[in-house]
């Protein structure tokens, strides 16, 4: 059964948190790709995940501050609408964004886990594709007329039953894990945190520019930890 949503209160710097209680959950998937395989049970800590993507709001914020370089799609009205995701932001500008973060507020921010990603976006429902169930991404809302050159503003639509939105689709999302085909072979089940080291990172979510807009749960995705892609974004964690 769901959890209901619990919001943590923040500071006006902070997103909105969303509550993921600590639970035992099949992750992977045995339709997917290789990768996804084989489905083994995991159990992942309670932690605080942020209801959106991080918008180009938020992230102005940190350029201000800190006097990091924009991402290349800064300028580009496709992509620099106040609350869309921010993009082109490699995983290395994510940390730092978390480490910005954390130092400005006093809590722990950091990338969520793969294992920590795909709990909070599978709501409770344990092996069903999708956060909602096996329909497909199609039955969604107004499908067919959504991310036409770009990603949407965040939170345009109803949240997952964690309270979470746009948690398969938008952008891709980084995670904290490097990336390996064949890690799930060797997963320990509690709180995995992928391989040691690696060539990339992890990512995981939907994209504004795939022919299939919305994710499964249980997909992966990775590339070199430098790239700057226009539907690569990032979801911020936080410890409890």
């Amino acid at each position: 059964m769901t959890a209901p949503t619990q919001l943590v209160a923040c500071t006006p710097l902070e997103p909105a948190l969303v509550l993921i209680p600590a639970a035992s959950f099949l992750m992977g998937s045995t339709t997917g790709q290789d990768c996804e395989r084989p489905v083994h049970r995991v159990w992942v800590d309670t932690f605080l995940l942020a209801a959106t993507q991080v918008t180009n709001a938020e992230y102005t914020l940190f350029l201000g501050a800190t006097g990091a370089p924009p991402p290349p799609f800064w300028g580009d009205p496709n992509f620099n609408h106040r609350q869309q995701p921010v993009t082109g932001v490699s995983w290395f500008q994510a940390v730092r964004y978390c480490e910005w973060l954390s130092s400005q507020t006093g809590r722990s921010y950091r990338l969520p886990t793969e294992a920590e990603w795909e709990h909070a976006a599978r709501g409770g429902l344990e092996q069903k594709n999708f956060p909602w169930g096996d329909a497909p991404p199609q039955s969604l809302p107004d499908y067919a007329t959504r991310w036409q050159a770009g990603p949407e503003p965040v939170a345009r639509y109803a949240p997952s039953a964690f309270g979470l939105y746009d948690i398969c689709d938008n952008v891709h999302e980084w995670c904290s894990d490097w990336y390996a085909p064949d890690y799930y072979a060797v997963s320990p089940e509690h709180n995995p945190r992928g391989p040691e080291t690696g060539q990339r990172r992890a990512s995981r979510g939907g994209s504004w520019r795939h022919h299939i807009k919305v994710a499964r749960c249980a997909a992966r995705s990775s590339i070199p930890p430098e790239f700057q892609y226009a539907d690569y974004g990032f979801r911020v964690a936080c410890d409890l």
